[in-house]
């Protein structure tokens, strides 16, 4: 029998939440040097503090999961981080219809009925590390997690193109 370690444990982690971390980490390795505000992308997953130089909050798209680099909406945040998981960018089409990379672990196949989650949290490893599990949970399961939790808000696209929006979010 093999135990898993601590160290192991954290690797596991550490792959599959590594572009959050990777900005969280350079946001703070920045507001260490002295950068009051900015944005930290880490291939989509970002991190945004402080204000832009005029002093409004950054504007942040929202990947529309049916044209690639386009956004449907947008977010004015400050302090926040932002991740979105789908099915849009990784992806197999086989006889015409398109299967997630993401695998649901109670039925051993792809996700169906979203394409896209976006996590908003005011730090970017909880962004991404909530992503995935809020695409498998499904919308009803994880509009209804994500609205006990403080802090935390989603937008999740439908393979209908519905969108759906955690209580507190106000798109653009």
């Amino acid at each position: 029998m093999h135990c898993i370690s601590e160290r192991e444990r954290y690797a596991d982690w550490l792959r599959w939440n590594r572009k959050g971390y990777a900005a969280e980490r350079a946001k703070i390795i920045l507001q260490q040097i002295g950068v009051e505000s900015g944005i930290v992308n880490a291939s989509g997953d970002l991190c945004a503090w402080g204000l832009q130089p005029d002093g409004e909050e950054w504007t942040i798209g929202i990947a529309d999961p049916n044209a690639a680099r386009t956004s449907f909406s947008y977010l004015s945040v400050s302090n926040a981080a932002i991740a979105t998981s789908g099915n849009y960018e990784k992806f197999i089409t086989i006889d015409g219809k398109r299967y997630s990379h993401t695998i649901d672990p109670k039925t051993g196949l792809p996700v169906t009925g979203i394409k896209s989650v976006t996590i908003i949290s005011p730090n970017a490893e909880i962004a991404d590390a909530m992503a995935t599990p809020v695409m498998i949970m499904g919308i009803k399961v994880g509009l209804d997690l994500v609205n006990q939790l403080k802090g935390i808000e989603c937008i999740i696209v439908d393979d209908n193109d519905k969108i759906y929006t955690s209580k507190n979010i106000n798109l653009h």
